[in-house]
């Protein structure tokens, strides 16, 4: 990650680090999740718990336990040592505090090279059962086993965002999401741009090769001896080499297909010079081509062109 990605990053675990839950239960439900937390969180974890075991303690009107015992034991006790949290008789406001402790305790957030990746490394047994706990929230995850633990992934920037509104995520959120719209703006405009342009080169190389075919059928007098709309289009091209079929066909009044058959008629001719493609007799389609202006010389429409 760049240094301004990770500063963005590190605002954000602070953020969720400073949060104060209000109801008792919600500490305690982020206590919980905040157990067995690996290296090199503890430090993190540690202050995280000893401020909530305190809270909890001016709560219930004692003392906190000297020297955070309960943050220093939540903080360092083995990975497999969790505290027990009954997922499914706790509130919703409790099941969010568990979910940031885990966060904070095994969670990462990459934002390099413009992809969001999202992870939480756990015991392989509770794995499978953090995917579900997230699902009840519709925010759907994968896991697998890395090295023996069982490794939570999400790389949906939506589901990312989504999750880290409901942990209690503030203006360093804010700025995750800013930058997540200006990156798919940014990418969305070089898109179109992409297109535009292998369009328009596309549009240049074909009108080019239109204007060669004319010039090659033209020079051994083939053209001359072709249907009126051919010649037509013909003469409308050279006029207007960079219009599309769309354009030329709005300004001869007929249909762009018909605009493009011509075109191709021409291309055919300009390719085959020698094996008769487009004489008179070779090609019969009456109903192709518009009907010749009244006291134009030349075959007429049904006439062997």
């Amino acid at each position: 990650m760049t240094t301004a990605e990770r500063v963005l990053v590190e605002s954000l675990r602070a953020e969720l680090s400073a949060i104060e839950p209000h109801r008792r239960c919600c500490r305690a439900a982020e206590l919980a999740g905040l157990a067995g937390a690996f290296e090199p969180r503890r430090r993190t974890v540690t202050r995280v718990a000893l401020r909530l075991s305190r809270g909890r303690a001016g709560e219930s009107g004692g003392t906190a336990p000297a020297g955070g015992a309960l943050g220093g034991a939540i903080a360092t006790a083995p990975p497999q040592e969790v505290p027990p949290f009954d997922w499914d008789r706790v509130a919703e406001h409790c099941r969010i505090a568990y979910l940031r402790g885990r966060f904070l305790a095994h969670g990462s957030l990459s934002l390099a090279s413009g992809r969001t990746h999202l992870e939480f490394v756990l015991e392989a047994t509770e794995a499978r059962q953090l995917c579900d706990q997230l699902a009840s929230f519709e925010m759907a995850a994968n896991w697998r086993l890395r090295r023996g633990r069982g490794v939570v992934t999400w790389k949906s920037v939506e589901t990312v965002v989504t999750f880290l509104k409901v942990v209690g995520g503030g203006s360093s959120l804010l700025e995750l999401e800013s930058r997540q719209v200006s990156r798919t703006v940014r990418g969305d405009l070089n898109r179109v741009i992409n297109a535009e342009s292998a369009n328009l080169q596309r549009a240049v190389a074909a009108s080019a090769r239109q204007m060669g075919a004319i010039d090659t059928v033209e020079a051994d007098g083939r053209l001359a001896a072709q249907p009126y709309v051919v010649r037509l289009v013909a003469d409308a091209r050279r006029e207007e080499p960079e219009a599309t079929f769309t354009e030329l066909a709005e300004r001869l009044g007929l249909h762009r297909s018909a605009v493009q058959r011509a075109l191709e008629r021409i291309e055919r001719l300009a390719l085959h010079p020698d094996e008769g493609v487009g004489k008179r007799g070779r090609l019969r389609k009456p109903s192709a081509w518009p009907r010749r202006p009244a006291g134009e010389a030349g075959a007429g429409p049904g006439q062997a062109d």
